[in-house]
C-alpha cells in the first residue's frame, strides 16, 4: 500500500491552541538526587500521561569536607554557610562530587514560576510535582510566585503548613502521631513538637506505601525485555530483595543469618531464587548471603553489574521475600498481586511498624518463616497507589476548570 501524503498545514500554523483551554501538557518534577523519592514523582507524572512532556529539576546540597554531617540543616542555610566555608577555608579542600546530577538544572523557583506564568496562555497550567524534605521550600515558592498558573502536588508529609500546596500524597501511616498508639509513645513533653499536628485536611490524599515506577504498563515491557534470561527458569521463581538496617528498622547479621537458613528451609520448594540487594546493603550483611549461596545451582545473586533485573523480578517472581526496611521495594511488590514475604518486621519502630501491621492486615503481606511452600500461592487485590493517586490529581484539577491534555 502506498504511503498517504497528507498536506502540509499552512504558514503559522501552531499545535498549539490559540486561546487557553485550561489542559495539563507538562509537568516539572522537582527531585532531590535520591531515586526512592524521584521514582515517586516519575511514576505518578507516567501514570497522568505525561512522562514524554516533562522536565527534571533537582535541589542538591553541597558535598564534600564538614558538609556530610551539615544535612540536618534546611537546604538554603547548608549552602549559604559552605559558601562562607569555601571562602574562609578555599574551595580546593572542598571539591565536590557530582557524578550522575550534572546534567539536571538545579530547581530554581523563581525562574520556574516565571516559565509558568509567561507560558501560561500558550501552553497551559504547569504541573509541578516534588518530593522530599527539601524541595519543600522550592515547590511551596512556585506555588506562591505563580499561584494562578500552576498546580503544585508535593509527596511525603511536608511536616506544617499543607495549605502552601495545591495537593499532598502521603502514606497514611505519616498520620500515625496522631493515633492512639501514636500518642502513647511520644513522650508528653515532645508532643508539641512531633508533626502532624492536626487529621489531613482535603488537598491531602492518603495512600498505603509509596508511589512508583511499576504500573502494569512497565511490567509487560520489562516481562518482554527479560523473557531471555527470565522465563525459562525453573519454577516458581522467589525473588529475595534485601535493603538495608534503617533508624526506624534496625538490623545487622542476625537477621541476615535468619534469612540463610529460613531460605534453606524452603529451597527445596523452589525451582529458582534471585537475590538482590539495594544500594544501601551494608557489605557485611550481603558478604553473608553470599557466601551461603554462591555456588548453589538454583541461586543466582546479582551482583550490581549490568542491567538491573529489578523490574524483569517484578514482572516474573511468582513469590517474593523482602526486607522490612524498604517502603519503596514492598510497595511495589505488593501492586503485582503476587505473595509477598517479610522478614524483620518486628524490628520496625514508630509509623514504620504501623506501615507494616497495615500490610498484614489487609492480606498483602504475610511474615517470612522459613515454613512456607512456595508452590502453595495467594493472592489480594493488589495495591494501586499510583493509579489512585493520579485520579485524584486530576479531580482536584477539575476543581480549577483544568484537565489533563491527551
Amino acid at each position: 500500500m502506498r504511503p498517504i501524503n497528507l498536506p502540509e498545514p499552512p504558514s503559522g500554523f501552531s499545535s498549539m491552541p490559540k486561546f487557553f483551554d485550561g489542559a495539563v501538557r507538562r509537568a516539572v518534577v522537582i527531585g532531590n538526587g535520591f531515586a526512592g523519592a524521584e521514582n515517586q514523582c516519575m511514576g505518578l507524572v507516567r501514570a497522568l500521561g505525561l512522562s514524554d512532556r516533562h522536565s527534571l529539576y533537582r535541589v542538591t546540597r553541597p558535598h564534600g569536607g564538614i558538609n556530610r554531617w551539615l544535612h540536618w540543616l534546611p537546604v538554603s542555610v547548608h549552602k549559604m554557610l559552605d559558601s562562607v566555608i569555601r571562602r574562609l577555608c578555599g574551595n580546593s579542600r572542598f571539591q565536590a562530587s557530582k557524578i550522575g546530577i550534572s546534567s539536571v538544572l538545579e530547581a530554581d523557583a523563581y525562574h520556574i514560576a516565571t516559565m509558568a506564568r509567561e507560558t501560561f496562555h500558550k501552553d497551559g497550567p504547569l504541573l509541578v510535582v516534588a518530593s522530599g524534605r527539601d524541595t519543600i521550600p522550592v515547590a511551596s515558592s512556585i506555588k506562591r510566585l505563580a499561584p494562578e498558573n500552576v498546580f503544585v502536588v508535593q509527596i511525603q508529609h511536608p511536616r506544617v503548613r499543607l495549605n502552601r500546596f495545591d495537593l499532598v500524597i502521603t502514606p497514611r501511616h505519616d498520620y500515625f502521631p496522631l493515633t492512639l498508639e501514636g500518642r502513647r509513645q511520644i513522650p508528653w513533653f515532645l508532643r508539641k513538637w512531633v508533626t502532624p499536628w492536626e487529621p489531613p485536611g482535603s488537598n491531602v490524599f492518603l495512600t498505603v506505601g509509596a508511589l512508583h515506577l511499576a504500573d502494569s504498563n512497565t511490567l509487560r515491557t520489562a516481562a518482554s525485555s527479560w523473557h531471555e534470561e527470565l522465563a525459562a527458569l525453573p519454577k516458581p521463581l522467589l525473588v529475595v530483595n534485601v535493603g538495608g538496617p534503617t533508624g526506624n528498622c534496625c538490623y545487622g547479621v542476625d537477621l541476615a543469618k535468619q534469612l540463610v537458613v529460613m531460605l534453606q528451609n524452603v529451597l527445596w520448594s523452589c525451582g529458582t531464587i534471585r537475590i538482590s540487594f539495594s544500594r544501601r546493603t551494608p557489605a557485611k550483611i550481603a558478604n553473608i548471603l553470599v557466601k551461603e549461596f554462591a555456588t548453589n545451582p538454583k541461586v543466582h545473586i546479582w551482583d550490581g553489574e549490568g542491567p538491573n533485573p529489578h523490574m524483569g523480578h517484578l514482572a516474573w517472581a511468582d513469590a517474593f521475600v523482602i526486607t522490612a526496611d524498604s517502603v519503596s521495594m514492598l510497595s511495589e511488590a505488593c501492586s503485582t498481586g503476587k505473595p509477598v514475604y517479610v522478614i524483620g518486621a518486628e524490628l520496625c519502630t514508630w509509623k514504620f511498624a504501623d506501615f507494616q501491621n497495615s500490610l498484614r492486615k489487609q492480606g498483602v503481606t504475610q511474615p517470612f518463616t522459613g515454613k512456607e511452600n512456595m508452590n502453595e500461592s495467594w493472592s489480594y487485590p493488589p495495591l494501586n497507589d499510583t493509579a489512585e493517586a493520579a485520579s485524584q490529581v486530576i479531580a482536584a484539577l477539575a476543581q480549577r476548570g483544568w484537565s489533563i491534555h491527551t
